[in-house]
């Protein structure tokens, strides 16, 4: 066999670190203290001690927070771009530039290693590998007498499994780059790992040279699954986390934080980050303010707002709520349903409880006030740097335009929930309906939340005018049955003609809601937040709908 010298470490550090929530929120995976020193660190001391000095560290989430270990060690950072958008493939993608024709180690910034099992040099490629028994859910190895590994399978039992550090050779580097480009630009590989193509080799659809197992005892590599696994490994864990949510909760149920389990990274909204979790035996939901909110959003008013419609029986189940910081905790409803739009029934069901609100004498001190909101996300989208949108000042005078016309109608204001998707809308039981996250909501025309709903949902015109129906339907008809209601067979009789300044006015809405959340994605972007299409739809709605208010004469 040849004797490679190690020419380089390359550690992985880009990802978001969901089973470790609420940890990962404000502090990347690697950068976790274990037994009082981050596992990334420790790390980079073992490679030194065998004399590997070229450390790339490849970072995304939180990638200002590695900086500091140019300074302390000497490594260097390479930014990945895709690192909220695809798996590893796309690290190692980035890394292609300085990962071919060199001998490099491979590791992830959150593996925990007792014993220094690195060298100076290696005299073969190998993936680290440790038993695992009983079944597992870890890619499992098949190797020869000569610990060639022959196979991968994604879960098994009783087997050794990939775990922790790779080596790979300047030969199979040369071979295995050759084809990460391809792999990379597979229209179905953002979800793909490196190792897809190690299982792909082995499979006889690509081919790399040899790579082999290189077992450890079960007590040298580490893996933390979830904060459970770190508890265990490290006790201090059990009692303080330094992580601020961990220390509200406990604050608030009085108990250790050794008594919250089960956690579990909820899909992240576009405002917020949450996490379920338990306590004696009851789930809860925390909610934890996301980046520049706090310019955004007031929470003193939120609460406000919770408070006004208590005795409403709509919203959820307020355990705690900080109206300084943002931090909210509330029950979470096992089994509850979400609604489905294009189901009529459901679409009433939400219609209903949407005028439940608009029709309840409840008022708040505070107002949602669109005009206002726009001026404010400009001036602090300008604060930032510029507006991205390149006609934005073209586009404005039309939606001033709008809000001049509304205006004129002088329309009454009802407390409006603002963020009325139909995903904040839980079915809990066959009879009961909750409207969550109200952090936007205030004193405003209430044809405000038929738009708000309907851009949310990115719907067309038509789907539109079918809401604005339904909701109309509902006003009249507070104790209609939706169970089998059906709009295309009862619109005619049941509707009649909607007034057309209604429809015109949450056409307006429409116009001015994606003129807002336009800018408020520019805001939010200037932190390195991202959204897809979503920029792109709430803006197109400001302009198409504008021009059908001009087509349809609102202005006349």
């Amino acid at each position: 066999m040849k004797n490679y010298k190690v020419d380089q470490a390359i550690i992985m550090a880009a990802g978001f670190g969901s089973r470790l929530v609420p940890l990962t929120y404000d502090t990347p995976k690697g950068l976790l203290k274990v037994h009082d020193e981050p596992m990334v660190e420790r790390q980079i001391k073992q490679l030194k001690e065998v004399g590997i000095d070229d450390i790339t560290i490849v970072v995304g989430y939180l990638k200002e927070s590695f900086d500091y270990l140019c300074d302390k060690y000497g490594v260097k950072l390479l930014y990945n771009p895709d690192y909220a958008s695809k798996n590893n493939l796309s690290t190692i993608y980035h890394a292609l530039p300085i990962l071919i024709d060199k001998s490099s180690y491979i590791l992830s910034s959150d593996n925990w290693i007792r014993e220094n099992i690195f060298h100076s040099y290696e005299d073969r490629s190998w993936y680290c590998s440790v038993y695992m028994k009983g079944a597992t859910s870890e890619w499992c190895l098949d190797y020869d007498e000569n610990d060639k590994i022959t196979a991968v399978s994604i879960g098994g039992h009783d087997s050794f499994v990939m775990y922790g550090p790779v080596f790979l050779s300047k030969d199979f580097s040369k071979e295995f780059c050759k084809y990460v480009e391809e792999y990379y630009n597979r229209a179905d590989s953002d979800d793909f790992y490196w190792e897809q193509l190690l299982i792909d080799s082995l499979a006889g659809k690509i081919t790399l040279d040899d790579i082999y197992i290189n077992k450890q005892n079960d007590d040298i590599v580490y893996e933390f699954e979830n904060l459970e696994e770190l508890r265990e490994f490290d006790p201090s864990y059990k009692t303080n986390s330094n992580n601020e949510a961990m220390a509200i909760i406990a604050k608030s149920f009085n108990i250790p934080e050794s008594k919250i389990y089960d956690i579990t990274c909820l899909k992240a909204g576009m405002t917020n980050k949450s996490f379920l979790f338990s306590v004696n035996g009851e789930k809860f939901i925390c909610r934890i303010p996301g980046k520049g909110t706090e310019v955004l959003i007031n929470r003193k008013t939120e609460y406000d707002s919770y408070q006004a419609i208590k005795e409403l029986d709509i919203c959820d189940e307020i355990i705690y709520f900080d109206a300084d910081m943002g931090y909210k905790i509330t029950k979470y409803y096992e089994g509850c349903q979400k609604p489905d739009f294009t189901n009529d029934a459901d679409t009433l069901r939400c219609m209903k409880l949407l005028n439940k609100l608009h029709a309840a004498d409840v008022e708040v001190e505070h107002d949602f006030d669109i005009r206002e909101r726009i001026e404010y996300y400009e001036k602090i989208c300008l604060e930032r740097g510029e507006i991205s949108f390149k006609d934005y000042f073209e586009v404005k005078p039309h939606m001033l335009q709008i809000l001049d016309r509304l205006d004129s109608l002088n329309r009454k204001k009802h407390l409006s929930h603002i963020d009325c998707v139909f995903d904040n809308y839980l079915f809990i039981d066959e009879n009961t309906t909750r409207l969550i996250d109200w952090e936007y909501s205030g004193m405003a025309d209430p044809l405000i939340d038929i738009a708000m709903c309907s851009i949310y949902s990115y719907l067309e015109k038509d789907e539109i005018d079918r809401l604005l129906d339904i909701y109309i339907f509902s006003k009249s008809n507070p104790d209609a049955d939706e169970r089998g209601f059906d709009y295309e067979q009862n619109k005619t009789d049941l509707f009649g003609a909607v007034d057309p300044v209604q429809r015109h006015i949450v056409y307006s809405y429409v116009a001015l809601s994606g003129f807002l959340w336009a800018l408020w994605t520019v805001y939010k972007s200037s932190f390195g937040e991202t959204f897809g299409e979503y920029s792109l739809k709430m803006y197109r709605y400001s302009k198409d709908f504008y021009k059908i208010l001009l087509d349809e004469g609102f202005f006349v």
